[in-house]
């Protein structure tokens, strides 16, 4: 059987996009025999904690991860009718630090980011890299798309750029969906860095939904999420291409026959992420004491009857 694991998986919490349910989602990659699977849902980690139990319970590797939105922008640029330039960008916690980077990297996204969606900027991703694996991501990645405006040298560009900053955990991410010509452009372009700048590429299958016949009711998904119907033409749609789903080892070996090494090389990011999410236990913040006090039990009843003198002072006429 070939070495290979999903690394690009997105499940229902990929809102109004991705359609795969997490139980069905792993009960098919046991039944595939597949020894770890990835969710990397769009901008988001609702599902982490749920995806990862549901797995350790199954026996099967979680890895957790996130496609995130990465903006040219500034972070505080929410000039109005005018949506910014987004692009996606995928992330593997490979540490215990690098899942808490992770979590560090939503949360800014929605708080600090959101406009239109939660963003991040290159600034964040430098600040927050530590533990974290990185790839070139899909056909929405900054580099892919350099690639399909033909900008060649901007996208080289672009890949030395996180390649100095990721190391050996960037990778490039080959694609192979039937109906999106685009890719063999990409991949092509991809493959070409890679042997000229020495950089690993892994295989991924875009995973939205778990079963080839599920591909309708994805359509549905985006139809609503465009606000439009199944009937135009002219909406966003992947029904073109209904491979978006969980494939076996063996159909994802079938895609790369000329590159066995991109499908080992997603059990090599699988091997190296070490993530374990601790549940059953109190995990309380450090509040450092005023110098003044010995004990936070002293501090703490202090400032509760202050806030209880404050609150329940007399009302004065």
């Amino acid at each position: 059987m070939p070495d290979f694991v999903h690394l690009h998986a997105h499940t229902q919490y990929s809102l109004l996009d991705g359609l795969s349910n997490i139980d069905e989602l792993l009960r098919k990659a046991v039944a595939l025999k597949m020894k770890a699977v990835a969710i990397t849902d769009h901008g988001v980690m609702y599902g982490a904690l749920k995806f990862h139990n549901a797995a350790k319970a199954l026996g099967i590797k979680p890895i957790i991860g996130m496609e995130g939105y990465l903006t040219t922008a500034a972070l505080d640029d929410r000039t109005p009718g005018v949506q910014k330039q987004t692009y996606h960008q995928l992330l593997l916690a490979k540490t215990q630090q690098g899942y808490k980077n992770l979590m560090q990297l939503t949360t800014l996204a929605h708080l600090q980011g959101f406009y239109y969606r939660p963003r991040i900027t290159w600034d964040l991703l430098a600040k927050y890299k530590e533990g974290l694996v990185a790839t070139s991501s899909c056909l929405q990645g900054i580099i892919p798309q350099l690639i399909l405006q033909g900008q060649i040298q901007e996208a080289l560009n672009q890949t030395k750029k996180f390649f100095e900053l990721f190391g050996k955990d960037f990778y490039l991410e080959l694609q192979k969906h039937i109906h999106l010509k685009e890719l063999d452009l990409v991949n092509k372009t991809l493959i070409d860095f890679s042997r000229r700048l020495g950089i690993p590429v892994v295989a991924t299958n875009d995973l939205h939904y778990v079963n080839p016949e599920d591909a309708r009711a994805q359509d549905a998904l985006l139809a609503i999420q465009t606000k439009t119907t199944l009937s135009d033409k002219n909406r966003l749609t992947m029904i073109g291409s209904p491979d978006f789903y969980l494939k076996s080892a063996e159909e994802m070996a079938h895609l790369f026959p000329d590159y066995p090494e991109a499908l080992k090389n997603s059990l090599k990011i699988a091997d190296a992420c070490q993530v374990d999410i601790s549940t059953g236990k109190w995990i309380l913040p450090d509040f450092p004491l005023p110098k003044n006090y010995q004990s936070s039990e002293k501090y703490l009843r202090d400032l509760a009857e202050a806030g209880m003198k404050q609150r329940f002072k007399p009302i004065t006429h």
